[in-house]
């Protein structure tokens, strides 16, 4: 991807899309270290997205976005409908994203608020929606433990964020001992 970059991208990129796990994924890597304007490369993500199919293209993709970085304000109004997609790895892109480059103190609010309103209850986004509330809570403690207070995830994913917190290396022991008596509460209430 890093050769092809410098080298001829449109060739690759203008042509029709291969089916091959390693066609599509050198094809996300190219989006990403292609020079491209921000429309062209806009388009060039959103003719991408439907082509993912799986987490490790979804993650790899997103990873490589790092023009989003740079452009927050105009790529989070272009995330936003993907939040809301029918398609299980469109919403995880669009929430790999955030996690990716929105978890900032400027921006927490909302990507939290963006969190709790993704509807989508598959799996891979689930765990992405996860993940990316078990980051705010690494960096943002308190701030994501007042979201844990009245967010409205749903419970699985709300177990799943609670896990991932208490997985991570970056939170210390006195936050995963609330974490856990958190965890003990949901199952408690779940049995009762």
């Amino acid at each position: 991807a890093a050769r092809l970059a410098k080298e001829d991208p449109r060739a690759l990129l203008n042509t029709p899309p291969g089916d091959s796990f390693e066609e599509i994924m050198l094809r996300g890597m190219l989006i990403g270290r292609t020079k491209m304007d921000q429309a062209e490369r806009m388009r060039r993500i959103a003719e991408f997205v439907p082509l993912i199919g799986n987490w490790s293209v979804c993650d790899s993709f997103c990873a490589g976005l790092t023009c989003m970085k740079k452009e927050r304000d105009d790529y989070w109004d272009f995330l936003q409908p993907y939040l809301r997609a029918p398609q299980e790895f469109a919403v995880r892109f669009a929430v790999v994203c955030l996690l990716d480059y929105y978890v900032e103190e400027d921006w927490l609010e909302q990507v939290l608020a963006a969190l709790d309103g993704v509807d989508c209850k598959a799996y891979y986004v689930s765990m992405a929606v996860a993940w990316a509330v078990s980051v705010c809570y690494a960096k943002f403690p308190r701030d994501t433990a007042l979201y844990l207070d009245s967010c409205a995830l749903d419970g699985e994913t709300y177990r799943r964020a609670l896990r991932k917190i208490l997985e991570s290396r970056r939170v210390g022991e006195g936050d995963k001992t609330v974490i856990r008596a958190r965890l003990r509460s949901l199952e408690r209430r779940e049995r009762a």
